[in-house]
């Protein structure tokens, strides 16, 4: 089974979101850090006919300073926060696949590890309840691909409105969001563009052009155990109907999903509180 691109992302965001909405009444150490452990299947890449299932036992931090931050919303840096609106410095990160294990792309260049870097602006629109939200994240992210060397792959544009509630103990949580993808002409040719050398009888050649990726739904959620063990699950749908290269050869399919389960261990926190 080989890693897919979104992977490593999807696996390190989901015990993050499993404090999706903290508890205010209740102080939260500056740092806690453990072991995530889980399955996922995704598309071997946003249209792709083909899978990849991977299991993962990675290490975890959560990291709750004034300025850099990794927790629930993400990893970076938090520039400025005010009572409805906050922007920050982003980091994401997707695991490689492998062009002899996806039909439609063999004899092409593999898919590398990607790199996701860029400011985001997230902004409350509404608190449904005392444990739960709404809000929208406004990301601008430059793809960075590190394969026999480091290069950039252009930028993505991914609007979303995200809703998180908990319930009233704490021990579950819940999110759904919806989104789309917008990529400029650089990534949208990594993705879907067929050189005239790569091109075969099946595979004719095809020019990318920036446009729409996908559209996406997703929800997730988590069970809290006991206070250092956490279970979780989600589910991704995309659409690629209306994407600006849903006529590439490499797009096979007009819709595609995602799923996984995991566990978050906590091994150790600290006695310091957040804001201390």
């Amino acid at each position: 089974m080989k890693p897919a691109p979104q992977l490593a992302a999807i696996l390190l965001a989901l015990p993050i979101a499993a404090s999706a909405v903290p508890a205010e009444d209740k102080p939260l150490p500056l740092w806690e850090a453990g072991v995530l452990g889980g399955v996922a299947s995704t598309p071997a890449y946003p249209g792709s006919a083909d899978r990849s299932t991977r299991g993962l036992l990675l290490p975890f931090l959560i990291y709750r300073g004034k300025v850099f931050r990794a927790d629930q919303s993400g990893i970076g840096a938090r520039l400025v926060k005010r009572e409805a609106v906050e922007l920050d410095v982003g980091l994401a990160a997707s695991l490689p696949a492998r062009s002899d294990d996806v039909a439609a792309r063999s004899g092409m260049p593999n898919l590398g590890t990607l790199l996701e870097f860029g400011p985001r602006l997230k902004v409350r629109i509404a608190e449904p309840s005392a444990s739960s939200r709404v809000r929208l994240d406004i990301p601008l992210r430059a793809v960075i691909e590190a394969r026999a060397g480091v290069r950039t792959q252009g930028f993505t544009f991914e609007p979303k409105v995200v809703y998180e509630m908990r319930s009233a103990d704490g021990l579950w949580t819940f999110d759904a969001n919806a989104g789309v993808v917008i990529g400029d002409k650089k990534v949208n040719r990594y993705f879907y563009e067929v050189q005239p050398h790569y091109a075969t009888s099946t595979r004719p050649g095809y020019r990318a052009d920036a446009g729409l990726m996908l559209t996406r739904v997703g929800a997730s959620a988590s069970r809290m155990i006991n206070q250092d063990v956490r279970v979780f699950g989600f589910m991704r749908l995309e659409s690629y109907a209306g994407a600006a290269n849903e006529d590439s050869p490499l797009m096979k399919k007009k819709s595609g999903a995602s799923a996984g389960v995991a566990f978050a261990w906590t091994l150790g926190r600290s006695t310091r509180l957040a804001g201390d």
